[in-house]
């Protein structure tokens, strides 16, 4: 397999990937990108080796911006703008975990909250009401595991995770 092969391969790979995160495909595209450059590239160069419009490579890039996967790079003399992708593999995981908490786990518990001062009036209320403390509960507990595991060092987590599967 040929370099070009190889990138090709992973930006494919890495764009169906990003569903998985709750990201669309072109914006893990572009994250791929930018992870593989030894360079930073400019809007125009992801356009260009991504076959996207300037609309879509510039949502994008600023939604990486925001979710903390890219980064801008200033060139002394040079008017583009040009981006980065974070490299550190622990950091982009403890990124996507803070963002998918933000956007998901969070809304979803301010909504377990509200519903769970539902009154127990009758058999199907009280039934509503412990599958929402039950759902309550797990998520608090999620919500607490991945704020541990977003203050976590990555050799404490690699140290962790490598007991856990002997």
């Amino acid at each position: 397999m040929t370099l070009d092969e190889g990138k090709e391969k992973f930006l494919q790979s890495w764009g169906a990937l990003g569903s998985s995160w709750g990201i669309n495909r072109t914006m893990a595209q572009i994250h791929a990108l930018l992870l593989i450059s030894p360079a930073a590239k400019s809007a125009e160069e992801i356009m260009t080796e991504l076959k996207i419009s300037r609309g879509n490579a510039n949502m994008n890039i600023r939604a990486l911006i925001d979710w903390g996967l890219v980064f801008k790079e200033l060139k002394a003399g040079e008017r583009k703008e040009y981006f980065v992708a974070e490299k550190d593999m622990w950091e982009v995981v403890k990124n996507i975990i803070i963002q998918r908490k933000k956007r998901e786990l969070e809304p979803m518990l301010r909504v377990l909250d509200e519903i769970s001062s539902v009154e127990e009036k009758d058999e199907e209320s009280r039934e509503f009401v412990e599958i929402i403390r039950e759902i309550k509960l797990f998520s608090s507990k999620a919500d607490s595991t991945l704020d541990t595991l977003v203050k976590a060092d990555s050799n404490w987590f690699v140290g962790t995770f490598m007991k856990m599967i002997k």
